[in-house]
């Protein structure tokens, strides 16, 4: 077997246990994406009139994406219950049911009623499903992403650790295509009616496979190296998670949560709100925007674990910071070409936004977050970063909104947020302190 930087990326998924883990993350990884863009996407274009109708359509999509960004309110807490029994009792049976509990939540959200036909509880029972979906959710991100690093070779854990991560760009794609055939085959009327519904109902699909998968996978080694028993009856009682992430890692803590702010917001910017804001705003057909983010998140399958190869040679945190740069440095160019409803200027933002801004962030960073925390805590501290850093990001489409109503219809105070966003991130990634090169299974404690 080869190592260093000569060795070949596939090297690791060889071994038949790690191809298996790899392949379950990315199952659950691409039911929570598919779920969180398909309620981002339906948002956009169509929560507000089916489920907000008195109101006009700028406050409509306002309360649309209100009901999206609550559920990131429920992240933070799944985050840490679904963490604690993640470093307490495994990985793997935690994966299991986030899993679950997320299928079920994303596939009753088609069977729901619409305003019409059930008055002020359409919105009331969205709102519940959203929170249930966003518990789940709270707790999926660490584990999946864990159990492939955990299980890959040292040398390695940047290239197997972005292929989860690639989820991310098929859940795009997946999500954005399904809308765009469902309204490119539907008349107007039949897509409002019931089209709409068809992505979520499709979800049922993909709970059934990821199980599967998932019941039939080994624990993560590193798990199963620090839960070994130990022959002494003098060991001290182990704290909870929580308490001891805050103990050992509390700078860290805090460098993750800012230095995930850039992928987060940039990501929903670029995404949820770029669509309605061409398709409300600015009265584009939906599809252009669609076909932007269909495109965008395809190259997004080859860029993410390209970008998670070359973080093994060059290091995460380097990349990491050309995205929060690049998030920084486009974010009023991206609205430049927004700007000139043009087909080809709006793929091209988008495109160029997606794969050089959040992507690169995203491809790197779980692996750059798993050396900054200890085995034994390591769960809820990625979960405890992302969500509730995600809270934030959840929020932009609203916030991107109400922005762009106090900007009069034009999109300069959002672009100013996102730079705002990009800058903190940047800060932070730059103050975080993790040796390139050294075992993951060392990180126990602040440097």
């Amino acid at each position: 077997m080869n190592s260093g930087k000569n060795s070949i990326p596939a090297e690791g998924l060889r071994n038949s246990s790690t191809r298996k883990v790899v392949a379950a993350s990315f199952a659950g990884a691409l039911l929570e994406w598919y779920d969180f863009f398909i309620f981002g996407t339906a948002a956009g274009l169509v929560f507000g009139p089916l489920f907000f109708p008195k109101e006009d359509p700028v406050v409509g999509t306002i309360a649309a994406f209100a009901t999206f960004g609550v559920g990131f309110l429920a992240r933070p807490l799944g985050g840490v219950v679904f963490g604690h029994f993640g470093d307490k009792i495994g990985r793997k049976v935690t994966l299991i049911w986030t899993l679950v509990i997320v299928g079920i939540s994303t596939f009753l959200v088609g069977l729901l009623p619409t305003y019409a036909n059930a008055g002020i509880w359409a919105p009331v029972l969205l709102v519940a499903l959203r929170l249930i979906q966003g518990f789940g959710l709270g707790g999926e991100y660490g584990g999946a992403a864990l159990m492939t690093i955990e299980s890959a070779p040292e040398k390695q854990r940047g290239f197997l650790g972005s292929l989860p991560q690639t989820a991310a760009s098929a859940g795009i794609m997946l999500a954005t295509g399904v809308f765009a055939l469902c309204n490119g085959l539907l008349t107007q009327e039949q897509f409002m009616s019931w089209g709409w519904r068809v992505p979520f109902l499709l979800s049922a699909l993909m709970p059934i496979v990821g199980m599967y998968i998932r019941i039939h996978i080994e624990e993560s080694n590193d798990f199963r190296h620090v839960k070994r028993p130990v022959n002494s009856s003098n060991q001290p009682k182990e704290s909870l998670p929580i308490v001891e992430l805050f103990r050992k890692h509390p700078k860290n803590i805090f460098l993750a949560l800012g230095a995930r702010l850039a992928e987060t917001v940039s990501s929903n910017t670029i995404n949820a709100f770029g669509i309605a804001y061409l398709s409300t705003q600015l009265a584009m057909d939906r599809q252009i925007p669609l076909t932007g983010m269909l495109v965008a998140s395809a190259i997004g399958l080859f860029s993410c674990p390209l970008i998670g190869w070359l973080s093994d040679r060059w290091g995460q945190r380097p990349l990491y910071m050309t995205g929060a740069a690049f998030c920084l440095l486009f974010a009023f160019p991206f609205f430049w070409l927004l700007g000139t409803q043009q087909p080809v200027a709006i793929w091209f933002a988008m495109i160029v936004g997606y794969n050089f801004g959040p992507t690169m962030m995203f491809a790197v960073q779980p692996t750059m977050f798993v050396r900054m925390f200890g085995t034994k805590v390591r769960y809820t501290g990625l979960s405890f970063a992302y969500q509730f850093s995600a809270i934030l990001g959840g929020m932009t489409p609203l916030i991107a909104s109400s922005l762009l109503a106090l900007g009069g219809g034009k999109p300069w105070y959002v672009a100013s947020y996102l730079v705002l966003i990009s800058a903190v991130s940047l800060f932070c990634v730059w103050k975080i302190r993790v040796k390139f090169g050294a075992p993951v299974t060392a990180a126990e404690s602040d440097r």
